[in-house]
């Protein structure tokens, strides 16, 4: 177990957050590897009960709206809400076009890696590919 994982854990008890939303916390986490499918089939799953859905949905915007260092927070959760717009329930396409302002406000999104490499053009590219309607 990493540090951070463990970190993560501690801060999952601590704030009691539900199991959908510590579901969405590792698959947007900043570890240096994207989500797995199988965790977001599993948050995918979860998006067919309403108050699961309300706690994935409130996290992937909470975790959108990170900058700075947590940016793989924002690309992570841009993949995992795609997989759910294709996957989950039709309720996420509802949720997902009331909070396309969310997802717009991306569209000038940029930071620069230690390596010097911009990864807002990876969420630019990845915010152009979601369909909300």
């Amino acid at each position: 177990v990493t540090f951070m994982a463990f970190r993560r854990h501690v801060k999952n008890f601590v704030k009691n957050y539900s199991e959908a939303e510590i579901k969405v916390r590792e698959a947007t986490s900043n570890d240096p590897w994207g989500p797995s499918s199988s965790l977001m089939s599993e948050i995918s799953d979860l998006t067919y009960n309403m108050v699961s859905l309300s706690e994935i949905m409130s996290m992937i915007w909470h975790r959108m709206n990170d900058h700075g260092k947590n940016w793989r927070h924002v690309y992570k959760s841009l993949t995992l809400l795609d997989y759910l717009l294709k996957n989950g329930s039709k309720k996420v396409i509802q949720l997902c076009q009331e909070g396309f302002f969310n997802i717009q406000v991306l569209k000038d999104f940029q930071h620069l890696d230690e390596a010097g490499k911009d990864q807002g053009k990876n969420k630019s590219a990845l915010r152009s590919q979601l369909n909300c309607s």
